[in-house]
């Protein structure tokens, strides 16, 4: 999916509207300071940066924004905090970027978010899925692109609900997204399922999970359901454990992220079938969004896209439709001038919500199965991340906490 007509157009009018301001900001190309964990998680964020290049690419070749074209100035925290408030600082300093991206880390998004904030320069976060990055830590320069832990346990829950388990253990790695992630599953399925009972809780620390004791540990709270929240090569030897221990036999398990192919593929015929997961069935979508967006990948990378893929570039989009709305690259304008604009991604048109800075994008729900030795997603739905939001008076208190 290369960029509709819709958001060429939008971009246009906004140039043909101001013409005054793009003279003042001259025709130097509009410089976007973009900060990943490459070399800590390549396998999302090496298909991530395909995706964004991609969507620059399509920007620049259709004119770019505001009379000027985009250029990505990128560079890696290799997972640490500090790493990425420092990078911030010289892109914003030395490179003179007009304004911040990225992140994958929870841990590393709040650092970020908090950094934009005081430095008063906006950062757009891409895949950090903590709720507090636009919520309980939300600020007017931040705003998040995919669906948070909230939403992702939220598309969930009326499945989990239907399974009538009444036992459940949870495991997660022990930092801001999976504590996250399990808060929020267990109270909305308390919610939907009153009488649920929680047995056990394992927080593996991030890229160290013992699994043998892990399983062992799960399978002696004797569950009905199990709720992971592990990635990443965390699952993958959760799941070779499992199904070595015999935890997953009779049980039912429910899964964030799971069905992305960045974490499915690797499992291959190990991969587990029956689970309820959040993804992307990359194989078996037919929507035009989708299809076009596939094969414009393939014929530049010669590979399938993954999920990080339609991050990355859905990322570039929904910033080219904010700097058109604000007609600027002003950070005070942009600011308040992303709220409310709408732009596409491979997953369809999303809008940036003025209530909290959460976009409405998206994500897949589905089973996990096994075909031709290798994992897939089966029976899915896509979920619209605006159906999967409390109400804005929730949010509203949450904001202002």
């Amino acid at each position: 999916m290369a960029i509709t007509r819709r958001t060429l157009l939008t971009a246009s009018a906004a140039t043909l509207a101001a013409p005054a301001i793009v003279r003042a900001q001259g025709s130097a190309p509009i410089r976007i300071g973009e900060i990943n964990s490459y070399t800590a998680v390549p396998a999302f964020t090496v298909p991530y940066r395909n995706g964004w290049q991609l969507a620059v690419e399509q920007v620049n070749a259709a004119g770019g924004v505001l009379g000027r074209k985009i250029e990505v100035i990128s560079r890696d925290d290799a997972g640490k905090p500090p790493d990425a408030i420092r990078l911030a600082g010289e892109l914003i300093n030395d490179q003179k970027v007009d304004l911040l991206a990225g992140g994958f880390l929870s841990n590393i998004g709040l650092a970020l978010g908090d950094f934009a904030a005081h430095q008063k320069k906006l950062y757009v976060a891409g895949e950090p899925l903590t709720d507090a990055l636009v919520w309980q830590d939300g600020n007017r320069y931040t705003y998040r692109l995919r669906p948070s832990t909230y939403m992702q346990a939220a598309m969930l829950i009326a499945d989990a609900a239907k399974l009538g388990a009444k036992r459940w253990v949870t495991v997660a790695p022990n930092y801001e997204y999976g504590t996250s992630a399990v808060k929020w599953f267990k109270k909305l399925l308390a919610e939907k399922q009153p009488g649920v009972q929680f047995v056990g809780d394992q927080l593996p620390a991030l890229g160290k999970i013992d699994a043998g004791a892990t399983v062992a540990a799960l399978a002696e709270a004797k569950p009905d359901a199990i709720f992971n929240v592990t990635f990443g090569a965390d699952l993958t030897n959760f799941v070779r454990q499992g199904n070595t221990r015999g935890l997953f036999e009779g049980r039912h398990v429910v899964s964030v992220l799971t069905g992305e192919p960045e974490y499915l593929a690797p499992l291959g015929a190990e991969a587990p079938s029956g689970w309820i997961v959040t993804g992307y069935p990359v194989d078996s979508v037919k929507d035009a969004a989708n299809l076009k967006f596939i094969n414009d990948y393939k014929a530049k990378f010669k590979e399938m896209p993954k999920m990080g893929s339609v991050v990355g570039h859905a990322l570039i989009t929904s910033i080219v439709a904010g700097i058109a709305k604000s007609g600027s690259t002003d950070s005070e304008k942009m600011a308040d001038g992303f709220a409310g604009a709408s732009f596409a991604t491979p997953f369809g048109q999303c809008m940036w919500r003025a209530l909290d800075h959460q976009s409405t994008m998206g994500t897949f729900v589905g089973r996990t199965a096994v075909k031709d030795g290798h994992g897939e997603m089966v029976d899915w739905r896509y979920v619209d991340g605006a159906s999967a939001l409390p109400s804005d008076a929730e949010v509203k208190a949450l904001r202002h906490a």
